[in-house]
């Protein structure tokens, strides 16, 4: 089947985008959150008013089997994962754009304008 240019065009893109990720060799499904806490010393600072409340601390959050999970991270390992996290997310938003290609092209196929032969008439003989 011949696929339009433009059609080409942008499938060669995302190709390329599709290879970036692959070299960088990591993806991680999930989000990473700032937390920000109190402690359980009434005189610290923070249950101040205003409070000064502790952290920043990270946490990585992602789904298992319908269930939430999460991890507390390192300052160095929020830099580390946030790249792969961002790499997952880029690749759900280029296959989507790789699907709606294709359903593109699909669409456009001149062979959807031809019209249907007709069936095959049904020659058996049926018994009343």
């Amino acid at each position: 089947m011949r696929v339009a240019a433009s059609h080409r065009a942008e499938a060669t893109k995302i190709a390329a985008e599709l290879a970036a990720i692959a070299r960088t060799g990591m993806v991680l499904p999930g989000s990473i959150t700032e937390r920000r806490t109190r402690c359980g010393h009434r005189n610290c600072a923070c249950h101040a008013d205003p409070p000064r409340l502790h952290g920043p601390y990270w946490q990585w959050t992602r789904k298992v089997a319908a269930r939430t999970v999460c991890r507390w991270l390192s300052p160095g390992q929020h830099h580390d994962y946030q790249a792969w996290i961002d790499n997952d997310r880029r690749l759900r938003e280029l296959l989507a754009r790789l699907e709606a290609l294709g359903a593109a092209a699909l669409d456009a196929d001149p062979r959807w304008q031809q019209r249907p032969r007709a069936a095959p008439a049904d020659t058996r003989q049926t018994t009343p």
